[in-house]
């Protein structure tokens, strides 16, 4: 797991927002499923959203094997980013203006699970964070289904998080300056959920992340 900070990861600006710890890494990546890897394709960068899972030390992120960004992410260097908009800040002048915000960037060598049986857990596991208990009601994944699969793996070894939190700070000078200031909550909620107009069964359990 990660350790001290690294040179990529060490965190330059507004350091004092910076988190090394492994706790505070892991319930970045546990509260928000959308990751976007970052990557070369044809050497020129590209970024790529996807939903991810964290498994231990490591965060996982499936996609169709004949994908030309899982292709040029496998076994090449890549950056995982999780980020997490908790609030806007707003203060009594344009440039205190802020966000509250938790992020995370994990750097490292994308790996490939190549292992079909071990590729089948691994799915499963990202199922059954997101949906608890659906797997085993589902249609049994098919042998092309797997194969047609991709799963790839970081270790979560090279990694920091960010958080900014806080009302905004204002300098002294600015206090009675006569505008609002304050903070606006954001949070991220789910919907009850839809059924598609055949359902055959109760509706199911969603992690409310």
């Amino acid at each position: 797991m990660t350790k001290a900070p690294t040179p990529r990861t060490r965190v330059k600006r507004l350091h004092e927002k910076a988190a090394y710890d492994a706790d505070t890494i892991k319930a970045v990546l546990d509260a928000q499923p959308l990751a976007h890897i970052g990557h070369l394709i044809d050497g020129a960068p590209a970024v790529t959203p996807t939903l991810h899972w964290r498994e231990g030390d490591r965060v996982y992120w499936h996609g169709s094997a004949a994908s030309r960004m899982i292709k040029a992410a496998t076994g090449q260097p890549v950056c995982l980013t999780v980020t997490l908009l908790d609030g806007l800040v707003l203060a009594r002048s344009g440039l205190e203006h802020s966000v509250n915000f938790r992020s995370v960037m994990v750097f490292g060598v994308a790996e490939a699970v190549t292992d079909q049986a071990a590729k089948a857990r691994h799915l499963e596991v990202m199922m059954e964070q997101m949906y608890p208990g659906r797997w085993a009601q589902l249609r049994p994944m098919t042998a092309q289904e797997l194969k047609a699969t991709a799963v790839l793996s970081l270790p979560i070894s090279e990694a920091s998080a960010k958080i900014g939190a806080g009302m905004p700070t204002d300098p002294p000078g600015d206090m009675d300056w006569p505008v609002w200031a304050g903070l606006v909550g954001i949070r991220q909620v789910l919907d009850d959920a839809q059924p598609d107009g055949t359902p055959k069964g109760p509706a199911p359990q969603i992690r409310r992340f």
